[in-house]
């Protein structure tokens, strides 16, 4: 992911491992694991832990690995990808918790039915993991399959949401 927006940014340390969290004067740009595939490059990182935006998403991001919260109200900021991709991670919103889908289901509810695999690289390029659940995207026969964090934490997240053995 390449912006030439200024971020504002924290660390959170999640069950799941360290996490960068970056906001925009829009809301919530990013949400990543450290370490993670297609984290940002070419960033200008300004570290602002109390930021409003990202306290927020830091207390709604506790409450959903304690499993108190399983919906997220805070603003985002999904301007830094094309206009395909902005649909696919707008798309992702509408997965509820607990529920999964396929890559090539959401390329049928977009229009794009043969689009599995240009969904598939949109689902993987999602800058709020978690927030905007690319997790919830699962393979052919219901795999699990790509996570920019890890088949490990993607696991640990269906697990957690109860997604898991239900398609």
């Amino acid at each position: 992911m390449k912006m030439n927006t200024e971020l504002v940014c924290r660390r959170y340390e999640s069950p799941l491992g360290a996490m960068l969290l970056a906001a925009t004067d829009a809301g919530l740009a990013g949400v990543w694991f450290v370490g993670q595939r297609h984290e940002p490059q070419d960033v200008a990182w300004r570290a602002v832990p109390d930021h409003p935006v990202l306290q927020e998403a830091v207390r709604q991001l506790q409450e959903y690995f304690e499993g108190t919260r399983t919906a997220f109200e805070l603003p985002l900021d999904l301007a830094h990808g094309t206009p395909f991709q902005q649909s696919v991670w707008q798309a992702l919103l509408a997965i509820p918790p607990g529920a999964t889908t396929s890559y090539a289901e959401l390329g049928r509810q977009l229009g794009r039915p043969q689009a599995a695999r240009a969904v598939g690289a949109a689902v993987g390029r999602n800058p709020v993991s978690i927030v905007v659940p690319c997790h919830r995207v699962l393979g052919k026969a219901g795999g699990l399959t790509g996570y920019a964090g890890g088949l490990e934490r993607k696991t640990a997240l269906l697990t957690l949401e109860g997604a898991l053995g239900r398609h």
